[in-house]
């Protein structure tokens, strides 16, 4: 028998287990309203708490929906002026001892919404990596990067204006138009660009385009670095990333720098 309009399974007439393995197959789709008060009906407390955990997900995934809404609020005021090219700008590593500064450059399709997009530090490395392939599949990407010797030679903040403008230079031939504007993370926009930029502060947290271009440049760099890791294992590069902790600072005291290493950090060695 079926239950009602939506062709739903009679629930009653169900075990709890076969009531789990339905509901656990469900997407948040307009019907799960309807099964949670059918659900609520039952009896039986373990088809309740099913009821429960469905409610949970649903206010969820209304808070990432809300979300989403939230971090989109300047791009929609910004096409509603009339930008119709926004590109996202952000980096990864500035702060590491060693590797490169790498950079993304990213142009959403407001039709194909990323729902889960966040500062790339505030996600753990799975959903890191399940939103950098999504990204990459849904929206324009360009990446760029500076290498550890352009850091020595120019200084990290100037290193990281290089990287952006590659990742920009990276992004155009996947674009029909030039950008109109780019929502740069931080405080400072790039130096000698005709474009129009517009920097943001805690911008990989607030917008959208800016922070799919932080995960982006994270999992690039942390890809980068773990081949990196495989070519010089002393240093532990899978576990710190470059990044000056007590057991990386021993190694270059035992070992001496890399060829990867930023010598003008103060705590590398020559």
């Amino acid at each position: 028998m079926k239950n009602n309009d939506l062709n739903l399974p009679e629930f009653s007439q169900l075990t709890v287990k076969e009531v789990k393995k339905f509901t656990s197959e469900l997407k948040v789709k307009k019907e799960m309203p309807k099964i949670i008060e059918i659900l609520n009906q039952d009896s039986r407390k373990g088809v309740q708490k099913i009821a429960a955990r469905l409610e949970r997900k649903i206010k969820k995934q209304q808070k990432i929906r809300a979300k989403w809404e939230q971090m989109n609020q300047l791009e929609t005021e910004l096409a509603a002026e009339g930008y119709q090219v926004i590109v996202g700008l952000d980096e990864a590593g500035r702060g590491p001892l060693a590797g490169p500064v790498v950079a993304a450059a990213v142009v959403l399709d407001p039709e194909a919404k990323i729902y889960g997009l966040d500062d790339s530090k505030k996600l753990s490395k799975k959903k890191r990596e399940i939103l950098f392939s999504k990204i990459k599949a849904r929206a324009k990407v360009g990446i760029g990067q500076a290498s550890s010797s352009e850091i020595d030679k120019y200084n990290i903040r100037e290193a990281t204006f290089v990287a952006m403008k590659r990742a920009v230079k990276d992004l155009l031939p996947e674009l029909d138009q030039n950008p109109e504007l780019l929502l740069v993370d931080g405080n400072a926009v790039i130096p000698n660009l005709t474009v129009e930029q517009k920097a943001v502060i805690n911008g990989d947290a607030d917008v959208n385009a800016i922070a799919a271009a932080s995960i982006i440049a994270k999992v690039t760099r942390d890809n980068i670095i773990f081949e990196y890791a495989e070519k010089f294992p002393q240093y532990n590069f899978k576990s710190n990333k470059g990044y000056g902790t007590a057991e990386h600072i021993a190694a270059l005291e035992k070992y001496g720098s890399s060829p990867i290493h930023r010598k003008s950090f103060g705590r590398v060695p020559e």
